[in-house]
């Protein structure tokens, strides 16, 4: 009674504040007024046949080199069947002005396949970014023309003839010759021929679980530069036909410089493949501490995204996983190792009860922290009734107190962010050019969502566009560091990352009250380091490697 002796202590008074103010940011959903008008067919009719529960993703991307984000939207279809309406990919070139307009059938997308992810990447070098969509069966590449539209060029660049259940897909340059390799995650061995039968009751039909399927290996490809690619999946060490990969992020694992990659198992342990320089890669997951949960239990990993979210220098992972299961949140510690902080740091036990999906790492409020964004849904809608576990689930944003903890703050952020969705891919990305980035989301066998992002606290940022030259043009792989007010934050330029989606590839920085940047490092992947000094905040800078940096106009 301590407290009593000395006096009568203030009871803590509610805010003026509203609980956006209060985060320092609000999200208000633009889907309608953007001009987004979308629904996902994933085929069902009944059968419940396995892709049906998984699609399908999203992607921002620059597909016409006017520096303002577009908006990509996968779509399945019916069975052919069971074909009753006709469905396809979604391109919506941005306006500008807060809208978008649907250019699909100008564009040369306006084509049916049971599509199922993305990844966005300039793989011939010729300043426009080019398209790899995931599908049951056939995966297509389109290679964009620079004149608006896209071509199909999955025949020619020795992409066809190899047909399966792909999900997430991922470029990266992992031999650092200056053009773009890809990787694409499979999942199980699967036709609509050899569906199993699984049921809940005995009776009816219902979706299986992977381990119903034997797993497919994940496939790798070497850019030849010729506008071909050889399959590099044996000769590299990636081959393992036990994976069920469902999602893969790119990062520098060792911090030598060389691309490594992380995937996300469903029901089988997570694999780091290890680049070890020349050409072939090696899992060291197991002994990294990332293969398995603390238990020693392979989850079902589905989305992945890697950040440094404690801005320690080392690299950080969030692993969405089943219910049940939590989500995964790692820290490198020193020597290589990974710690599970999901519990500790307070995004473990809020995610248990719920099935994730998409993930991305972002810094909402811009106060110079990574937070965590995960959208999540069940894969059954009769779930409840065996469970008691909801279908739709709400999206979940865990915000960064900068000190080693997250707070789960999705009702509060606003917008209508936090109803319960069938949620599937992810991606960020600035797509109104004021500085901060803004949510894209998709959802299964339902519409997609855009989310923006207004800051209300007045904190500033700074961006940044990297152009190769010796490098990939996209400057994928490379790492961006920012110094200031005793802070060093980090980021690198990546494709893939979260479940079947893409984010956009510049890289946005939060400084809070700051005004301007100390210093900037960017660390090329063609192996050149470049310093830049008292970068005022407020702008983008597109910095050229061996050439020039240049401001945009303010945000």
């Amino acid at each position: 009674m301590v407290g009593m002796a000395a006096g009568r202590r203030a009871l803590p008074q509610a805010s003026s504040r509203s609980p956006q103010t209060a985060l320092g940011f609000q999200l208000s959903d633009q889907t309608g007024a953007a001009g987004l008008h979308f629904r996902h067919n994933n085929g069902a009719f009944g059968g419940k046949l396995l892709p049906e529960t998984l699609g399908s993703g999203c992607a921002f991307l620059d597909y016409d080199a006017d520096g303002w984000p577009d908006i990509l939207l996968v779509n399945s279809m019916d069975w052919p069947a069971h074909a009753r309406q006709r469905s396809t990919l979604k391109l919506y070139r941005n306006n500008r002005d807060g809208t978008f307009t649907d250019v699909t059938r100008a564009a040369g997308l306006d084509v049916e396949i049971y599509g199922m992810g993305v990844a966005a990447g300039d793989y011939n070098n010729d300043g426009y970014t080019d398209l790899l969509i995931t599908c049951v069966g056939q995966n297509r590449l389109f290679r964009n023309t620079g004149r608006g539209n896209f071509v199909d060029v999955t025949s020619s660049s020795g992409l066809g003839k190899r047909h399966a259940f792909s999900t997430s897909a991922a470029w990266f340059d992992y031999d650092r010759d200056g053009l773009l390799d890809l990787f694409v995650c499979n999942y199980v061995k699967w036709s609509p021929e050899h569906d199993v039968f699984c049921s809940l009751d005995g009776k009816h039909k219902s979706y299986c679980t992977p381990e119903a399927y034997v797993g497919e290996t994940c496939w790798l490809f070497r850019n030849r530069g010729d506008g071909t690619f050889e399959d590099t999946t044996a000769s590299s060490g990636i081959f393992d036909s036990s994976s069920k990969s469902l999602g893969v992020a790119v990062l520098d694992y060792d911090q030598d410089g060389w691309p490594d990659l992380l995937v996300a198992n469903d029901t089988q342990p997570n694999k780091l493949y290890r680049n070890q320089r020349n050409g072939t890669f090696k899992d060291v997951a197991v002994e990294a501490g990332i293969a398995f949960s603390a238990e020693g239990k392979a989850r079902a990993g589905m989305g992945v995204d890697v950040g440094d979210f404690d801005n320690s220098g080392r690299l950080g992972v969030a692993i969405t996983n089943f219910d049940n299961e939590m989500i995964g949140l790692y820290r490198a510690e020193p020597g290589g190792n990974f710690a599970d902080l999901a519990l500790e740091s307070g995004v473990g036990f809020p995610s248990k009860t719920t099935l994730g999906f998409g993930c991305a790492f972002l810094d909402c409020n811009l106060d110079g922290w990574l937070d965590l964004v995960a959208v999540n849904g069940h894969i059954d809608d009769t779930v409840r009734s065996v469970r008691n576990v909801g279908y739709a689930q709400a999206p979940q944003l865990f915000l960064n107190n900068g000190k080693g903890s997250f707070q789960e703050v999705g009702e509060q952020a606003g917008g209508g962010f936090a109803q319960p969705k069938v949620g599937r891919g992810l991606a960020v990305g600035d797509f109104d050019r004021d500085g901060d980035q803004d949510v894209l989301m998709s959802t299964n066998r339902g519409p997609a969502y855009l989310f923006r992002n207004d800051q209300t606290s007045g904190n500033r940022s700074i961006r940044f566009r990297l152009v190769g030259t010796r490098s990939n043009r996209d400057a994928i792989g490379a790492r961006v560091k920012i110094f200031g007010g005793g802070l060093m934050q980090s980021r690198m330029v990546r494709s893939g990352s979260s479940y079947l989606s893409q984010s956009e590839l510049p890289v946005t920085f939060g400084l809070g009250k700051r005004d301007k940047v100390e210093r900037a490092i960017i660390e090329w992947p063609s192996g050149r380091s470049e310093e830049y000094k008292e970068l005022p905040a407020g702008r983008t800078y597109q910095v050229t490697e061996s050439k020039d940096i240049r401001p945009e106009p303010h945000f």
